[in-house]
């Protein structure tokens, strides 16, 4: 494998700046092409010797050479980090790492929290990032690229199994973990043919979507809380009878309320899918999400925190109500579609009411209340008429 060759460079422009002076530059070589790098160093050219390709004659030559010298060395450490990984060096990668002025022996873990911490993703998403990378340095601290192999993932999914996670927890720090390595594989830190999930798959259980009752949803209502579970129960509620997400929530402000005719309805653009929504609260569960919304200031009220505090808040709270279920901030979402559909409002209505980009994710609510289906056959039997055999050709 070729390996890239380094020499300095001074003025390659053939030209002098109004003080006079010329930049001294690093070129880089390899397979013919040349790219090159600024020290941000200016002299006068009776300040370079050409030959010896160094300062000279300068009152602090013997530290500006040091500095050029210890500059060519960093670049052969990065080129010798990327070695090492197994990562064929080229030039586009030496220059990135350079402009991105990241840690040359920066392992996975560092890699991976730099990347969340300045990427642009959701914060919730950057906090469920953030929770597998320490999950990770937990089942083995200081991992390289080159560790994470398919022996790597088996190995991981084990320990997150004796840590007692359940299949689907086990999947959802998988999937984070791919979303980090393909991060890693786009700048070049791990070779593409190196792809660990290229053979392993990430194993999912089909879970069933936890809905509440209108029992369990009227015990809520009537629950005796202090004020921040009364913050948070409040705005799960008003999630049940709107069927808003939590990152939709949580970004509401008053010019998303709106009056039409001179009912409120409340008028966003959904966080995740960009689907533009408009909801007649006043129809909405008669009204119960604008009983709730009266009780507050709407910017106060949409500050909630983090998913992950608030679903804590929400475990506490269904034990106090003694619901044996496993509620989250999603429940709601669940519970206001399958409520909906139970009430008879056709699956279309309640498609466009969740934002729901296809009919397909929504008719999944029609199908988890066993009580539609029972209402629905008692609905065909009432219809049922006896048979018009006048109609019937005889046969013979």
């Amino acid at each position: 494998m070729d390996k890239i060759k380094y020499r300095l460079v001074y003025n390659r422009k053939k030209q002098l700046n109004r003080q006079g002076t010329a930049l001294v530059q690093v070129e880089a070589l390899l397979n013919q092409r040349k790219v090159y790098f600024r020290t941000n160093l200016y002299l006068k050219p009776e300040h370079w010797n050409s030959r010896n390709a160094q300062v000279d004659n300068h009152p602090q030559a013997h530290d500006l050479n040091s500095m050029l010298f210890e500059f060519i060395l960093h670049l052969q450490a990065i080129e010798l980090s990327l070695w090492k990984r197994g990562i064929p060096v080229t030039l586009s990668l030496l220059k990135d790492a350079i402009k991105k002025d990241k840690p040359v022996n920066v392992t996975f873990p560092v890699f991976a929290r730099i990347y969340v911490q300045e990427s642009d993703r959701k914060r919730s998403t950057k906090e469920n990032l953030m929770t597998t990378i320490t999950v990770l340095q937990e089942f083995r601290p200081g991992i390289d690229f080159k560790d994470i192999t398919y022996t790597f993932l088996r190995d991981f999914e084990v320990h997150l199994k004796e840590k007692g996670n359940s299949v689907n927890t086990i999947a959802k720090h998988l999937r984070q973990l791919r979303t980090l390595v393909n991060e890693a594989i786009n700048q070049g830190y791990i070779p593409s043919d190196a792809y660990p999930f290229r053979k392993y798959k990430i194993k999912q259980e089909k879970g069933r979507k936890e809905f509440l009752t209108p029992d369990e949803l009227k015990r809520l209502e009537n629950l005796d809380v202090d004020k921040k579970l009364r913050h948070v129960l409040d705005a799960f509620l008003f999630c049940c009878y709107t069927g808003l997400r939590f990152s939709d929530f949580c970004q509401l402000s008053s010019a998303n309320f709106i009056k039409v005719n001179g009912k409120r309805w409340l008028h966003f653009t959904s966080v995740k899918t960009g689907v533009e929504l408009r909801l007649p609260l006043h129809l909405l569960f008669e009204g119960k999400a604008l009983v709730i919304l009266d009780r507050y200031n709407i910017s106060d009220f949409a500050n909630l925190g983090s998913n992950s505090e608030v679903n804590k808040c929400l475990t506490q709270i269904a034990e106090l109500v003694r619901i044996k279920k496993h509620i989250t901030y999603h429940t709601a979402r669940h519970t206001c579609a399958t409520l909906l559909v139970h009430q008879g409002v056709p699956i279309t209505t309640v498609q466009k009411l969740l934002g729901h980009t296809s009919v397909r994710t929504t008719e999944v609510y029609s199908e988890v209340l066993s009580n539609t289906i029972i209402r629905d056959l008692k609905a065909v039997k009432r219809k049922k008429k006896t048979p018009d055999f006048s109609r019937v050709v005889e046969c013979g």
